[in-house]
């Protein structure tokens, strides 16, 4: 009888216990959305059941992920950029990331996922889907979409066209021009990252695509905001007003910058879990998000204060995202999202590339950026003297084909002018004394120890003069990991360090000779 009485109470306890949630849910919409959102994703069950389907095997249709294949150091798609110029940007050499507590796991960046169905020529041809808006006579402010101006003039047509479709919520279309599956994934790359004010664009899509890779049909997604669009982007400008306010108050750029950094992280804070967390509609109206959210909403308050700011993704232990902004002539790096903390600092706000060297690494189309700051070199304190591009070439960290050389028995240390391996060498035009130059690979490991123990732990720079086939060597042995033994090692044991990072690059003399510069940061 006791076991009844109790049976019966757990039963009456569970159904008043629903009775209770269903008019939680009924009496707020907001939780209601929350576990929409947790059941059936952004898109809601309607789009859930679509995406699902009945559960009928037969009517599945195989997805699978596109992927771009390495075309280059960068792993851009051949027939994407506008040209095949060097970045200036130079990623470190090695390294492992070694991240302060206060911001470890603080990332949440999700790069932008293609998904693919490849279809025979019959129903390719079969589909007659139409090409959607175009785009055509849009035109995009290379300070403000720098993204944009990275490509040829084909895949900007691509990209005008994903600009426009997106803008009027409009799902699927046909290319205007002749693109593979490799290069859609750039070029939506560069639209997503240059428009933060498209935040109900997601960051994935699809493509239906012919045998041979040629697409077909694209189709974008978006979150749960193109629903009610007019009222989201109403409480979206609003909530950006209000910050914007407060920064016209101020004198100067910097200062605005300054404004907007605080008024954000106050606004702002960092979740996982956030909603939509990849938009800047999550950190300006929900007031929850993650690094991508962060910055995305950076770079738009940026935007409308007229101040260049651009969406910089890359890798900081997890895939990340930060902000490059410039400022009074100069670019520097903005982590909003690691400098909210408790209390918020400015421990990553317009920082150099030379200070990001250990946290920071830039990916994908991100590394044609400008490059960012520049920080003392011990000679003339200006490093790469001065530049937000780099002159001359850059070293390879990791050729695939090492270059190679033979000295030839005719040289002599210190002549001006002498021939050796068909190259004229004159320390003349490159303005140079013998005493200035590391002519031989050991000589250079020796200074870059001397310098890199001189100037002590942390962030450091330092630089020295090569000929040619010292430059040949080096880049063979920075290549193979020789380096370390050269050098770092011994050098690391002088300091009391356990790891570094190593950048690198190279500025042309003349005469053959090259200065090599080094941003090493050890800890």
């Amino acid at each position: 009888m006791k076991l009844l009485k109790k049976l019966f109470y757990g039963i009456m306890i569970f159904i008043l216990l629903c009775c209770a949630g269903v008019l939680i849910l009924a009496f707020s919409p907001e939780q209601t959305q929350k576990l929409s959102a947790m059941l059936y994703g952004e898109e809601g069950p309607e789009a859930y059941m679509d995406r699902e389907g009945s559960g009928n095997a037969e009517e599945d249709v195989p997805v699978t992920e596109l992927s771009v294949p390495t075309e280059n150091a960068a792993g851009i798609a051949a027939g994407v950029l506008a040209d095949d110029g060097i970045a200036g940007y130079v990623a470190p050499v090695r390294g492992s990331i070694d991240l302060p507590e206060q911001v470890s796991g603080k990332n949440g960046y999700q790069p932008v996922n293609g998904l693919g169905e490849e279809l025979d020529d019959e129903r390719a041809d079969a589909l007659n889907t139409e090409s959607g808006a175009t785009g055509d006579g849009l035109s995009f402010d290379e300070t403000v979409y720098p993204y944009y101006h990275m490509l040829n003039e084909k895949m900007q047509h691509i990209y005008r066209q994903i600009y426009a479709n997106a803008l009027v919520c409009n799902a699927a279309f046909a290319p205007v021009e002749e693109v593979n599956t490799s290069q859609l994934k750039n070029v939506f790359e560069a639209v997503y990252n240059d428009h933060p004010e498209l935040f109900w664009l997601e960051t994935e899509y699809s493509c239906k695509y012919r045998p041979g890779g040629q697409c077909v049909e694209v189709t974008l997604s978006y979150n749960r905001t193109a629903q009610n669009l007019a009222q989201a982007k109403s409480d979206f400008e609003a909530a950006a007003k209000t910050i914007l306010d407060g920064a016209a108050e101020e004198s100067s750029d910097r200062d605005r910058e300054q404004s907007v950094h605080d008024a954000l992280l106050k606004k702002a804070e960092y979740a996982r879990s956030s909603a939509m967390n990849q938009s800047a509609y999550s950190a300006l109206v929900n007031g929850d998000t993650v690094c991508a959210g962060y910055s995305r909403a950076f770079q738009y308050l940026m935007q409308q204060m007229g101040i260049p700011c651009y969406y910089c993704t890359g890798y900081s232990g997890e895939d990340h995202a930060w902000n490059i902004v410039g400022i009074d002539g100069m670019y520097y790096n903005v982590d909003t999202t690691w400098d909210d903390t408790d209390p918020p600092t400015y421990d990553y706000f317009n920082r150099t590339d030379a200070e990001f060297v250990g946290t920071h690494v830039r990916t994908g189309l991100s590394v044609y950026l400008p490059v960012c700051g520049f920080g003392g070199d011990g000679e003339s304190g200006s490093y790469l003297e001065g530049g937000n591009t780099v002159a001359g070439i850059t070293l390879n960290p990791n050729p695939q084909q090492p270059l190679t050389w033979e000295p030839d028995d005719d040289k002599k240390d210190g002549q001006e002018v002498f021939v050796s391996g068909g190259d004229t060498y004159d320390l003349r035009v490159a303005g140079l004394t013998s005493d200035m130059v590391q002519n031989s690979l050991q000589k250079y490991y020796e200074n870059c120890l001397k310098q890199m123990v001189d100037r002590g732990s942390g962030q450091q720079a330092f630089s020295n003069v090569v000929p040619k086939y010292v430059l040949n060597e080096a880049e063979k042995a920075y290549g193979t990991g020789d380096y370390e033994k050269g050098y770092v090692n011994e050098g690391l044991e002088k300091l009391g360090m356990e790891h570094f990072a190593i950048q690198i690059q190279v500025k042309e003399l003349g005469g053959n000779y090259y200065r090599l510069y080094h941003n090493i940061y050890t800890w």
